[in-house]
């Protein structure tokens, strides 16, 4: 497949890169910054763009058969994720080019919790509320979107930098929690479950999660 990824320098845009890479499909890399340095190689194509732009996202959307979109705001302005997600759907309507959403756990109902979702949970640091409500509001601009072709996969509580296993659980609307009641994924694992949804759709215009 010929695949875009947007937020490609960040911990899992890199990681949507390499995987995708491993995979043998041909990677667009885009950065907002084209004399940012970055960790691809020369099989990776370049290229410079920006979410927020439609006409950005439908320009290295043409001729490719997936786009990835993995951006995070900096802290302080995570209104930026609205207006990202509206470029994209923007940019994309009409093209037929499908997008992978990598989002955010916070809205993720609780296991057992009455739909209370992870990002009202007591337990839920506050610092963190800012990105969950960007997610929140994010997530509810696709699940609206009757056009594009989209897919949300929201991590697990706890996404850190970690091993590639390949071993972890799928699901959809809940936090996934072990047997210990962690809830957790690697960045590695994130993509691979990323890149299996693009290998073999099973999730269209519907949000899913991973963890293990």
């Amino acid at each position: 497949m010929n695949i875009t990824v947007f937020g490609a320098t960040g911990n899992v845009g890199s990681r949507v890169v390499a995987e995708a890479v491993a995979r043998g499909h041909q990677v667009t890399a885009v950065l907002r910054d084209p004399h940012r340095p970055h960790p691809f190689p020369a099989t990776v194509r370049i290229a410079t763009g920006d979410a927020r732009d439609p006409e950005d996202v439908r320009r290295l959307a043409a001729g490719q058969d997936l786009l990835v979109t993995a951006t995070r705001p900096a802290p302080g302005r995570e209104d930026e994720l609205a207006v990202a997600t509206k470029g994209l759907l923007s940019g994309l309507a009409g093209t037929g080019v499908r997008l992978l959403v990598v989002g955010g756990a916070g809205s993720l109902t609780m296991p057992g919790g009455d739909g209370v979702t992870l990002a009202d949970s007591p337990d839920f640091p506050a610092a963190l509320l800012p990105i969950a409500n960007a997610c929140g509001e994010q997530l509810s601009l696709y699940l609206a979107e009757t056009e594009v072709d989209w897919t949300y996969l929201s991590p697990s509580a706890l996404l850190a930098p970690g091993e590639r296993t390949g071993l972890f659980r799928l699901g959809r609307d809940e936090l996934l929690v072990d047997a210990d009641g962690s809830s957790t994924i690697s960045m590695e694992d994130l993509a691979v479950a990323l890149l299996d949804e693009a290998e073999r759709p099973a999730h269209r215009r519907t949000r899913f999660t991973a963890g293990y």
